[in-house]
């Protein structure tokens, strides 16, 4: 899916263009609903973008039957997929990066204090971004914990999920909430634990 709805992010034109050759590039005799329901855009939306492109010479529309039509993507049109993966690509590669600098911006005090064995917070998307950002650093990540016991035994960036009771046995120097929704339960849950007093809690 390649359309990102939500408050800092929204559907451009171009990203729409690109959701729709791309569905048509992979089955192009995917139907006006269908292809809606795979780009996320409504009826109305994925007509009048079809219409466009047809105009635009990126795709054919060669009749079925009666009813529907087979939209198949011209010479051009695949031309124009190509550069708008590779926009969007190279868009989505810097929003990733930016992402990585900002959480190591976040934890070089604690390099900077000696602070450096640390347990993560949150076996989460966010997570896996920190431990991406940290590859780079002098820190080392002892354990990967998580509150949910269903994550428990499973991995995340090869590493094995643990139970947070096992931290007071890791002699870690902190701990990183790498979980966003549920970062105050976390916070006062560790500040709760026996064995874990004095240890430093940093929220991204």
């Amino acid at each position: 899916m390649l359309l990102h709805q939500g408050r800092f992010v929204r559907p451009s034109t171009a990203q729409r263009t690109l959701a729709l050759l791309e569905a048509l590039a992979q089955e192009p005799d995917l139907s006006q609903s269908v292809l809606g329901e795979r780009t996320g855009l409504s009826p109305a939306t994925v007509n009048a973008y079809l219409r466009d492109l047809q105009e635009r010479g990126l795709i054919d529309a060669r009749p079925v039957n009666g009813k529907s039509f087979r939209y198949e993507p011209t010479p051009a049109g695949e031309e124009t997929r190509r550069a708008l993966l590779g926009d969007y690509c190279a868009e989505v590669v810097r929003g990733y990066t930016a992402i990585k600098a900002l959480v190591r911006a976040k934890l070089a005090r604690l390099e900077a204090a000696g602070r450096t064995r640390l347990a993560l917070w949150g076996a989460s998307e966010t997570c896996e971004v920190v431990l991406a950002a940290l590859g780079s650093t002098g820190l080392t990540v002892l354990a990967l914990l998580d509150s949910d016991p269903a994550k428990h035994g499973g991995a995340l960036g090869g590493r094995p999920i643990l139970p947070p009771e096992v931290l007071p046995g890791l002699r870690c120097d902190a701990v990183v909430v790498t979980s966003f929704g549920r970062g105050d339960d976390i916070e006062a849950r560790l500040r709760a634990m026996p064995g874990a007093a004095g240890l430093e809690v940093v929220r991204l």
